[in-house]
């Protein structure tokens, strides 16, 4: 499933703007939500099963000990760049994030949203909006997107069925 449109993310206590252009994509993974937002979670982890993150650091937790700001280096071929991501969680059920700092990005705005299935698996979908310093014409920006949401899906997929 794809599809472009306005997303509103909540992150913390308040909630960011309507983020114009954002793509979304779904995929189903044979496991229930906890063990997917698990893999989500474990940001140390991703070099290993995420091609295109060559290092995740967690730099601040929250209470319930997930992540709340992590900063990563990324090698995506087309797209390098050291950036930090600020974190919002709803238990098993989502995961929003924006962009706090980048080199290459001027923004991000991001979600997970798992939502399980009658025959006990999970409906994952991915939103995301990403604005790069350098100029990109829309319809290529959103190919981009769509490309790094499929690779993220497939990915998070093969590692949670794997475990």
């Amino acid at each position: 499933m794809q599809h472009t449109g306005r997303l509103r993310v909540a992150v913390g206590a308040g909630s960011l703007d309507a983020v114009p252009d954002a793509s979304t994509q779904s995929i189903t993974i044979d496991a229930a939500p906890k063990a997917i937002m698990s893999v989500i979670a474990d940001f140390e982890h991703y070099p290993i099963w995420a091609a295109s993150v060559k290092q995740a650091r967690v730099l601040e937790r929250g209470p319930d000990g997930r992540a709340q700001q992590v900063e990563f280096d990324l090698d995506a071929g087309f797209v390098s760049d050291v950036y930090r991501l600020r974190y919002a969680w709803q238990d098993d059920a989502r995961v929003d994030w924006e962009l706090v700092s980048g080199e290459m990005m001027r923004s991000q705005q991001g979600s997970y949203a798992l939502q399980r299935r009658a025959d006990g698996a999970t409906e994952v979908t991915y939103s995301l909006a990403v604005d790069l310093t350098m100029p990109m014409i829309g319809k290529l920006k959103r190919k981009a997107e769509r490309m790094v949401m499929d690779t993220a899906l497939r990915e998070l997929k093969k590692r949670v069925e794997s475990l």
